[in-house]
């Protein structure tokens, strides 16, 4: 690696390390409801027929505060600077996840996910933008696919909590990581990049400038909708494993805690893949669009795959997770098209979007879904989705090399 700004290469190591543990929290705390979402729900006195409802109602909730966390810490992220944006988003969901942990009606879970939703908003953006901005532009896509892929094994450490402890317990223990990673970042160290724009007069986190000129909303769009497919795969055809299940006639009941960590250890492994094929082929574009394909192909044999049992299950879901193993290299795009002065804003919000999208995407399935069946409903929206994204890469200009260092006037 390279020294930009005369940091060192151990310095630059810690906090690549500092930030792939966050992410590690993060998507713990971020997938946990997923995966207790039937014992947590049961426990508290929701009918089974009333489970798929309740469980999605209090999803979209979580989801609504990523989105309006999203845009905060961005924001915040611009002015102030990405660590203080750290500290302030970890501290918020980690009194939040132990909060859940005592919640006794739907709507105080719902309330407390929402919450715990705009402190986890901020945790990626912040620290992608770190990586990319510390690192150079020839390795930093090795960065940010150490950080996704060491921080998508949260999902792994959530399951095995969640099936060795009381729901409870899950959330109290993500909590309680979050505070512990508290003390690691106060080793860490502000972007060279943001401290030389902190001290000019340009506009800073103004997220109107990504709506006030229609090339940057364009692009500032296909940032967020090529990542769209990655999140109905984990939030719908997962998550609602046990209600697929049922319509594939499988030979066992499927489990969204199983399906969760196993499609997390296949987005891990696809996050390390595509982030070397990216640096192989030197095109994050060609990475992105061949992965697309793979995603599309991966949910079709899913939804034919009627009679399967837990075992195939468990492999269908590592095959789906590699190929939307794209997270990381979906956000260093969206880093890469943007100036400094609103780098964070890019960063933090487009990844959030994306999650918010599965507002709408849970709208259209329930809709297809009572009008067809939930097999043609997640027929329907890979097709769409994954078209949608497949143009929305193609209208992106390559940003592998590209130099980082100037502004959005």
């Amino acid at each position: 690696m390279e020294e930009p700004k005369n940091q060192t290469n151990k310095n630059i190591v810690f906090l690549v390390i500092v930030a792939a543990l966050g992410y590690f929290v993060d998507i713990y705390d971020l997938v946990l409801f997923s995966v207790v979402r039937v014992d947590s729900l049961k426990e508290i006195g929701v009918t089974t027929d009333r489970m798929q409802t309740e469980g999605l109602f209090i999803i979209n909730i979580q989801m609504l505060g990523l989105l309006l966390g999203g845009i905060l810490w961005g924001v915040l992220g611009d002015k102030l600077g990405r660590i203080k944006v750290l500290f302030g988003s970890i501290l918020l969901y980690s009194i939040a996840n132990i909060a859940n942990g005592f919640v006794t009606t739907v709507n105080s879970y719902a309330l407390i996910r929402f919450i715990a939703g705009v402190g986890l908003a901020g945790e990626l953006g912040a620290g992608i933008t770190l990586v990319t901005e510390t690192m150079s532009k020839e390795k930093r896509g090795y960065g940010t696919m150490i950080v996704a892929g060491v921080g998508l094994f949260g999902a792994v450490a959530a399951a095995t909590v969640a099936k060795n402890f009381h729901w409870t317990d899950a959330y109290f223990v993500g909590g309680g990581l979050g505070l512990l990673l508290l003390f690691l970042r106060l080793g860490t160290f502000e972007s060279g990049m943001f401290k030389d724009v902190a001290k000019s007069e340009v506009s800073k986190g103004d997220i109107i400038m990504l709506f006030n000129d229609r090339k940057r909303f364009a692009k500032y769009l296909c940032c967020i909708l090529l990542g769209v497919p990655l999140w109905f795969v984990v939030g719908i055809l997962v998550t609602l494993a046990p209600e697929f299940g049922v319509a594939l006639k499988a030979k066992e009941t499927l489990s969204a805690g199983t399906g969760i960590m196993y499609t997390y250890i296949g987005i891990a492994i696809g996050d390390l893949v595509t982030g070397i094929l990216a640096q192989v082929l030197k095109s994050r574009k060609k990475t992105v669009l061949i992965f697309h394909v793979l995603s599309a192909i991966s949910v079709v044999y899913y939804l034919n795959s009627y009679g399967l049992d837990n075992n195939n299950f468990i492999w269908i879901c590592l095959f789906m997770g590699f190929s939307v193993g794209y997270w990381a290299t979906f956000v260093t795009i969206a880093a890469e098209q943007f100036g400094t002065n609103i780098r964070a804003t890019v960063t933090t919000t487009a990844p959030n979007f994306v999650r918010g999208a599965l507002i709408p995407i849970t709208f259209l399935f329930q809709f297809f879904a009572k009008k067809f069946n939930i097999i043609t409903s997640a027929y329907i929206l890979t097709a769409f989705l994954t078209i949608v994204a497949i143009f929305a890469v193609s209208l992106l200009k390559e940003s592998f090399d590209k130099d980082l260092d100037y502004v959005e006037v």
